[in-house]
């Protein structure tokens, strides 16, 4: 049995059927940002919406939407919510070890000044992680790191997830452009340069942005050297390594070098005055930093072993041949893992039964649905083995680091359920086709969709929580609307993924992973009111930027098909 998506079922309309589609989304986002909802129940309500709505509304068969939906569900818990829990199950050993107290008054040594520290932090270390793992893992990281630092709650929750942006597109080892090159047909290699020319100058931007948020607009100023190294160094070996080598590396090469280039600096400068935050007094200063203890540098490099490990762990789980192998081998190498460590699982009643169809794709084309059961090669597999082994160099039992692991699980056992119901709401809006219609909707709106097309990878994000994802999502649909337009679909499909990583910071997925990460599981309506405007206006520029490179700037989009 099949059924055909059908894209404007409110009286013929892509517009009305646009408002009903957007209707589970608003459901979502009002009750967590007005209403105050638990982040749990609002999700389970903004699924039960989105299914009445492509049962009802869309015709979309009763069994089909729940099996979109438990589809949705599985890969809400893996891989999304592995990698939250296997990232504060990190945190929690370096807690109990002493370790994470430490690195703290380490970071606080080499800059004590609150705004550096972000700058490190929050933007230059979170671009490592989201290059290596991507998938919510620096929002979690970044976020724990920061509150052990001594930022509000709050605070460190929407500054984590504002300082992951400008790598996103290249995050994971560069999956979401070369996913957008398999989906659209386009040179990997071209769509590399192109978003290597638009997210550049967000990076530099990025920095400042972040200060300014945080700290406001003088204290911004007071820091701009900082800003400008941090931020600059990182665009330009973005745009460089995007362009020359492809989209693998870049965000690894750029954050080394970030980092290498502030660590530089501070050698040469420091801010006039110490920023800290207002209920910190002088006082209080003066007297945290006469008490930090002075470790020695084999004390230090302890603390830091389970973040080194972290890091190697994550890139070696992230380069592709590791990846195969732990997945059985490529296709004709197969190794003892093949059969075992990864259960391809064709969903029931879903799989190559629903019907996506003109002008959504080039022609009908049934949706696959399989879920990939790749318990080894997930990125919270491996951290959960940088947790364990860290553990052990820390000198715990292995009975010690299954009791801090149950309390992990404890910990996170709701952002698990919330994480679940949100990915099952994006997967039945998917297969039902209601973000068709509301990327429909963006597509028609004529010499203006330069600017509206980053908007469209924005929304795709925002639903599904990740740029791949967005990729997959919306790739064709850029392309057949640029074409049909005669604009570059290179440009189009490229602002796609560039656009879709100022949806990161509110898409409920983060969210959840910045609330639990930051203590902050309950509160996660205000984590969105402190990010949702930054997106919105981030997405805006991103737009303006490729409407210049689309009429006024077409020099700087390479040639392709």
């Amino acid at each position: 049995m099949t059924w055909t998506q059908v894209y404007s079922p409110v009286s013929g309309s892509v517009f009305g059927s646009a408002l009903v589609a957007a209707i589970p989304v608003v459901v979502l986002l009002g009750l967590l940002a007005i209403f105050h909802m638990r982040a749990h129940r609002a999700a389970l309500v903004g699924l039960a919406t989105a299914l009445a709505i492509a049962i009802l509304v869309y015709g979309m068969p009763v069994k089909m939407a729940l099996a979109a939906a438990a589809d949705g569900a599985a890969f809400g818990l893996l891989p999304i919510g592995w990698i939250v829990f296997g990232a504060i199950f990190v945190y929690d050993v370096t807690v109990k070890s002493g370790d994470f107290e430490v690195l703290k008054s380490t970071i606080a040594g080499l800059a004590s000044d609150r705004r550096i520290q972000l700058l490190l932090i929050g933007f230059s270390f979170g671009a490592f992680v989201e290059g290596a793992a991507g998938f919510g893992t620096p929002v979690a990281i970044c976020g724990a790191m920061l509150i052990g630092l001594g930022f509000r709650p709050l605070q460190a929750a929407g500054l984590a997830l504002l300082g992951n942006t400008a790598p996103v597109a290249f995050g994971a080892l560069g999956t979401p452009v070369i996913t957008l090159a398999k989906v659209t047909g386009l040179p990997e290699a071209t769509l590399s340069a192109m978003v290597g020319r638009q997210l550049p100058f967000f990076s530099v931007l990025i920095p400042f942005w972040l200060v300014w948020a945080m700290a406001g607009r003088r204290a911004m100023r007071e820091v701009w050297p900082a800003c400008l190294t941090a931020g600059a160094s990182f665009g330009i070996t973005q745009y460089y390594v995007s362009n020359h080598f492809g989209p693998s590396l870049v965000d690894i090469a750029g954050s080394i070098v970030s980092i290498l280039s502030l660590l530089v600096l501070l050698r040469f400068w420091q801010p006039r005055t110490i920023w800290s935050f207002e209920h910190e007094s002088d006082e209080e200063r003066a007297a945290e930093a006469a008490a930090r203890p002075v470790h020695t540098q084999g004390r230090a490099f302890r603390a830091l072993v389970p973040w080194l490990l972290l890091c190697a762990f994550v890139f070696v789980w992230g380069y592709q041949p590791s990846k195969d192998f732990l997945n059985g081998g490529a296709a004709g190498h197969e190794n003892f893992l093949h059969g075992i460590s990864v259960v391809n699982i064709p969903v029931p009643g879903l799989d190559k039964a629903v019907v996506r169809t003109p002008p959504v794709v080039a022609k009908p084309t049934p949706e696959p649905a399989v879920y990939t059961f790749n318990w080894l090669s997930a990125s919270g597999t491996a951290l959960l083995l940088t947790g364990l082994v860290s553990g052990l160099i820390l000198g715990f039992s292995f009975g010690e680091l299954m009791r801090i692991l149950g309390h992990t699980l404890l910990r996170v056992r709701w952002s698990l359920l919330t994480i679940a119901a949100m990915m099952a709401l994006g997967f039945a809006t998917r297969y039902a086709g209601l973000d068709a219609t509301m990327g429909l909707a963006f597509a028609s709106t004529g010499v203006l969709f330069p600017f509206f097309s980053p908007l469209l990878g924005w929304l795709g994000v925002a639903l599904t929580g990740s740029d791949t994802s967005s990729n997959v999502l919306f790739g064709g649909l850029q392309r057949i609307s640029a074409e049909r337009l005669g604009l570059s679909p290179i440009l189009s499909c490229a602002a796609n993924s560039s656009g879709g990583v100022m949806g990161k910071m509110i898409d409920a997925q983060s969210i959840v992973v910045a609330g639990v990460a930051t203590g902050q599981v309950g509160n996660e309506g205000e984590i969105l009111r402190y990010v949702f405007w930054h997106s919105i206006a981030l997405a805006c520029l991103v737009g303006v930027l490729v409407l210049l490179q689309a009429y006024v700037f077409p020099g700087m989009v390479p040639a392709g098909p």
